[in-house]
């Protein structure tokens, strides 16, 4: 619960009329992180949003979406940058190190960049896990980064800078 009593609180809303968005897709197990795209998209747009505002670059997997995150976030062109990609856990340790690295990779560049970047990563033991969080009963871990941008966007946009 927040304290009202406190004179200055800052949120953010969940309006993204006026907002640009970048977001970074993951081709690697597409057939979820395009459920994904969707969610995201539809979010943005249920709230707002206008899609045109919306750009959307494709990388081979999601050990690669640092690299193009960071040029969006860089670029000076949107109000946020979504990653969105899945990866599923297989019969090696493989799947905790991109995890681990894309996790930390994307914190660092919101860091640097003075710009929110969204985690809409699924990280599945199985196919299962992923379907669940590409849009069935578990949610859309997509559109849950989008939701997480706007706000972050608006968030930023008040915040006092120095």
């Amino acid at each position: 619960m927040i304290n009202r009593t406190v004179k200055n609180i800052f949120e953010g809303t969940i309006e993204a009329k006026g907002l640009k968005f970048g977001i970074v897709c993951g081709r690697f197990n597409e057939f979820f992180v395009s459920k994904l795209l969707d969610g995201a998209v539809d979010a943005i747009v249920r709230h707002g949003g206008n899609a045109d505002n919306v750009e959307v670059a494709w990388v081979p997997g999601a050990y690669e979406i640092p690299f193009t995150a960071k040029r969006m976030a860089a670029s000076g062109r949107y109000d946020a940058v979504l990653a969105l990609g899945v990866v599923i856990q297989g019969g090696t340790p493989h799947a905790g190190y991109i995890n681990s690295e894309v996790a930390k990779s994307l914190a660092q560049i919101s860091m640097e960049e003075n710009l929110p970047v969204t985690y809409g990563m699924v990280t599945a033991n199985n196919i299962e896990q992923a379907i669940e969080r590409s849009g069935t009963k578990a949610g859309n871990k997509g559109a849950d980064a989008a939701l997480a941008a706007i706000e972050m966007a608006n968030l930023s946009s008040i915040l006092p800078n120095k």
